[in-house]
């Protein structure tokens, strides 16, 4: 999960966009290194968006963005489609998403989001990997209220002429914080926020503009980063990678700065 830096806005209701701050990065994200584990939870999101909202991209933005998300991933087209495939027929797994929240060591708050066709099973071995790594897990609302769901879109920089007009323009749609950042391979990325009601919004703005981001997705963005040191951070980076590699887990958020 990357920090954003806000940006605040001047007298004349514009941002300055600024560089984005991310958090302390791990190169222990197992999960994002291992393409079959990228694919799965691709194929988990394709499948509960074309249960909402059927197999047609065209109709179902939800499905096109998670598309696009995977040809960020370079999952290749032939298991997007059979994934839509498998969620349009008889025997589709029903997943639900479910968000868990608890403690790492040294009070970082997470919040652990999954995708499951069974609750009791994911329930028993996220609390067992919260146990095993000194953590705790909690109850509903007891971390979550310091975290903010947003959209966040990543867009190639060279696919924006101007960088200030499209800031300008993008106001009027949602956006409240725009700026540059890397991605993992160090490439340079504009990443933009908006909160997560203005998420369509902000997509269909940008689609209306002819910009197809690098990925759109949601993240619980944290208001206030706590700073460990390094061997501190650690045993929660490991506890962070023991959930990220759960089958059932999509996405963990934290406040490690």
């Amino acid at each position: 999960m990357r920090v954003l830096k806000r940006a605040a806005f001047g007298i004349v209701g514009r941002k300055i966009m600024g560089r984005i701050f991310e958090v302390r990065k791990h190169a222990m994200f197992a999960r994002w290194n291992r393409m079959a584990k990228q694919f799965t939870r691709v194929a988990k999101d394709i499948a509960m968006a074309v249960n909402a909202g059927g197999p047609d991209p065209a109709s179902n933005s939800t499905l096109r963005r998670i598309l696009q998300n995977a040809r960020a991933v370079n999952m290749p087209k032939d298991k997007t489609d059979a994934a839509i495939r498998r969620a349009s027929g008889k025997e589709a797994a029903n997943y639900q998403e479910i968000l868990y929240e608890g403690y790492a060591p040294h009070g970082v708050a997470l919040l652990v989001e999954t995708a499951t066709d069974n609750p009791t099973r994911t329930v028993g071995s996220v609390r067992n990997i919260f146990a095993k790594g000194s953590g705790n897990l909690g109850t509903s609302g007891s971390v979550s209220f310091l975290f903010k769901k947003m959209g966040v879109f990543r867009l190639d920089p060279a696919g924006v002429k101007d960088h200030d007009e499209l800031e300008l323009d993008l106001i009027d749609h949602g956006l409240e914080e725009m700026g540059e950042s890397t991605g993992e391979k160090g490439e340079p990325q504009l990443v933009i926020r908006c909160a997560f009601n203005d998420f369509g919004k902000l997509q269909e703005a940008l689609e209306a503009r002819g910009i197809a981001p690098l990925s759109a997705e949601h993240e619980y963005i944290c208001a206030v980063p706590i700073e460990l040191p390094e061997d501190q951070a650690a045993e929660v980076l490991s506890l962070i990678d023991k959930l990220e590699q759960d089958d059932d887990v999509q996405k963990v958020f934290h406040t490690l700065a």
